[in-house]
């Protein structure tokens, strides 16, 4: 048998040179894409803390300014009565008296805007506004009457004055104003039957009502 001539032999070695190549190719492209590193993900920004909701600035609080303590007394303007109003920690006491037989008593609150509604019995009313502090100007309602009025803030002796006692075992209740110029308007009530009052001493209070002496003290609600 003959052995393969050298040409068999050389066309043996070059096949597999070719099958070598063909594998160390194909096995460097594997590594090569083994080997590839993927990118590092895209790191996502974080969002930023909500900012807590601002509440509203408070609205400043509003300073309530007390009305003045004081007296305040005048007339009508048909300068047929006088009113006073005594005002004291945002009370008010007012006396509206004609200085004969029509007279009343009033009471309620003086607002912060020195405006003011009082009543009295059998549905009477006194409605007015306390002006800068210096006077009173407003309307009574007594008796089926209307009446506009101007108090001017007093000064001692001037103001509201009242007394109150038994006397011959009669009930007595009476009221004065005392008018800037010392003028008084009073009257003096007997068992509910009024009549014009004797003048008090407004230094002291002092006043004679059927030969006993009272004192009338200032007024205040």
């Amino acid at each position: 048998m003959k052995r393969p001539g050298p040409l068999l032999t050389m066309l043996a070695g070059l096949l597999l040179g070719v099958f070598m190549l063909s594998l160390n190719a194909t096995t460097g492209t594997k590594n090569v894409a083994s080997t590839k590193k993927e990118p590092p993900p895209a790191a996502s920004a974080s969002p930023s803390p909500a900012k807590p909701a601002q509440s509203p600035s408070p609205s400043p609080t509003r300073t309530r300014v007390p009305v003045p303590n004081a007296d305040y007394a005048g007339r009508t303007d048909d300068d047929s009565s006088a009113v006073a109003v005594a005002v004291h920690d945002g009370k008010a006491v007012a006396y509206f008296c004609d200085g004969r037989t029509k007279e009343s008593w009033l009471k309620g609150d003086v607002k912060d805007d020195g405006s003011m509604r009082l009543t009295g019995k059998n549905g009477d009313s006194l409605t007015g506004t306390l002006k800068e502090g210096k006077r009173i100007r407003g309307t009574v309602d007594v008796a089926g009457g209307h009446y506009a009025f101007t108090a001017d803030k007093a000064k001692k002796p001037g103001g509201l004055y009242r007394a109150t006692a038994t006397v011959r075992g009669a009930k007595v209740d009476g009221g004065w104003i005392v008018l800037p110029g010392g003028r008084q308007v009073g009257i003096v009530t007997r068992d509910e039957e009024p009549s014009a009052a004797p003048s008090i001493d407004p230094e002291t209070g002092a006043v004679t009502v059927d030969g006993q002496q009272l004192t009338a003290r200032p007024v205040t609600p």
